[in-house]
């Protein structure tokens, strides 16, 4: 679900996924990379702490990410990512020469663990004014999730790169209120509105 129990949206709108891609900014670039990942990938916060250097494919323009949620291993989906992104892991992490090395390219690209990641974002969210109950890694997955379905996105699509199982739940980042919704009950407002004057 993208509400809470209380009804607290539990994603970053577009606004505030800017905003957090603006703070990414100012960590040191491996923390950059490992935030925009998330922000680009849509992946969980395991999902992106697994990546290797054989799974960045600057060619094809994708990340290779292991599906974790799937009841077997060796499920992978590619999901691509801006130019930028994969410009900035060869830069920060030699990533081809990385792959050219026996150990190096099966070992993971950050070395931290859970913990750390999301004191990582949490810090970086709340720095931006993002409420609590917000801040956490999940909300740059469901605001993948809602960015893409306002964007159009085909849902099939969308499935495939947040490794859903079912379509059904892909779904539920359509019921996010996005720019064109904002925009139907504008002009219904507006209707009202002279209707009311008239």
């Amino acid at each position: 679900m993208i509400y809470d129990q209380l009804g607290r949206r539990k994603y970053l709108t577009i606004r505030e996924r800017q905003a957090f891609i603006e703070a990414v900014r100012v960590l040191r670039p491996e923390a950059q990379t490992f935030c925009l990942t998330l922000v680009y990938t849509g992946a969980r916060i395991s999902e992106v702490l697994a990546l290797t250097p054989e799974r960045v494919d600057p060619e094809a323009g994708v990340v290779i990410i292991g599906s974790l949620k799937k009841r077997r291993s060796g499920v992978f989906r590619a999901v691509p990512v801006p130019r930028d992104l994969l410009h900035r892991f060869e830069s920060v992490h030699g990533i081809s020469s990385a792959q050219l090395d026996p150990l190096r390219r099966t070992e993971r690209i950050w070395s931290w663990g859970r913990t750390t990641s999301w004191a990582l974002v949490k810090k970086t969210m709340q720095s931006i004014g993002v409420a609590p109950s917000q801040s956490m890694p999940k909300a740059l997955r469901h605001s993948f999730g809602v960015g893409a379905t306002q964007r159009n996105v085909p849902l099939n699509i969308i499935q495939k790169w947040m490794g859903h199982s079912r379509v059904t739940t892909t779904a539920i980042y359509a019921d996010a209120v996005g720019e064109e919704e904002r925009a139907f009950a504008m002009r219904m407002w507006q209707k009202e509105g002279s209707i009311i004057r008239g």
